[in-house]
């Protein structure tokens, strides 16, 4: 696992931006596993960017998302889905929208939503690139402390950090879902390559603790040192006091 301080989240996002418009610009069959949340909107952005100065293809790019929340319509502003179609979809819209994948996290029969999922990933995947995020109590995904370390796609039960982190985006913390659907831990793993970001002071525990342990389900993060190939970037409020600025 490499960890690297890019000393902010401008020049960490833009960098990672550029590894995925590589990804897709060298393989146009690539296969992307996106993330949500405030660490990856300048992602997005600076992605858009280049994919709209060098007008690539990406009619065959195939996108997997990790999560969404349970009880939320896609038209919801807060759902995964509106989120990417906001920040991604509907800003270069040549992406195929058949090759567009995010768990429904509104469907009536949820254990069957994430069996479906679950098996997309087997039989298309697996991603070349998945980005991360972290929580503040080491989850990715939504894989909170306590998750089977061998878990595939399932229903998650937020844990009420999770949710008093999350209740910024919406109006009071009693509207966050208490449950999402969310990739598991051994789904994440079966990537090739995967890229995790973590900015600002609130994620600098999240890290030492990432760093500092071995693999355990109380910190899940942790399972990515079963990984060969994890590239971890922070900037300078989330980087440990050893990590040097490149």
């Amino acid at each position: 696992m490499k960890i690297i301080n890019l000393g902010s989240k401008k020049l960490a996002s833009f960098y990672v931006a550029c590894e995925l418009y590589k990804e897709m610009s060298c393989q146009p069959t690539s296969k992307l596993g996106l993330a949500t949340g405030g660490t990856m909107t300048e992602v997005y952005k600076y992605l858009v960017e280049l994919l709209e100065k060098n007008q690539l293809d990406v009619s065959h790019v195939e996108t997997f998302n990790l999560d969404e929340y349970v009880g939320l319509k896609a038209e919801h502003p807060q759902s995964y889905h509106y989120y990417m179609n906001e920040v991604l979809f509907d800003q270069y819209p040549n992406f195929n929208k058949e090759n567009i994948h995010i768990p429904n996290g509104y469907s009536s029969q949820l254990e069957d939503e994430a069996e479906r999922y679950n098996q997309l990933l087997n039989d298309r995947g697996p991603v070349d690139i998945q980005i991360l995020g972290i929580g503040e109590n080491g989850h990715i995904g939504f894989n909170e402390p306590g998750t089977d370390l061998h878990s595939e796609t399932h229903i998650v039960d937020l844990t009420e950090s999770t949710i008093r982190a999350n209740s910024r985006y919406f109006e009071s913390e009693s509207d966050v879902p208490q449950q999402a659907v969310s990739m598991g831990l051994a789904s994440i793993l079966k990537a090739k390559r995967i890229i995790l970001l973590a900015f600002g002071e609130k994620k600098k525990e999240a890290i030492h603790q990432l760093m500092n342990n071995q693999v355990t389900k109380d910190i899940p993060s942790t399972i990515l040192h079963a990984h060969p190939n994890v590239e971890v970037y922070v900037d300078d409020e989330a980087a440990p006091p050893h990590i040097d600025k490149v």
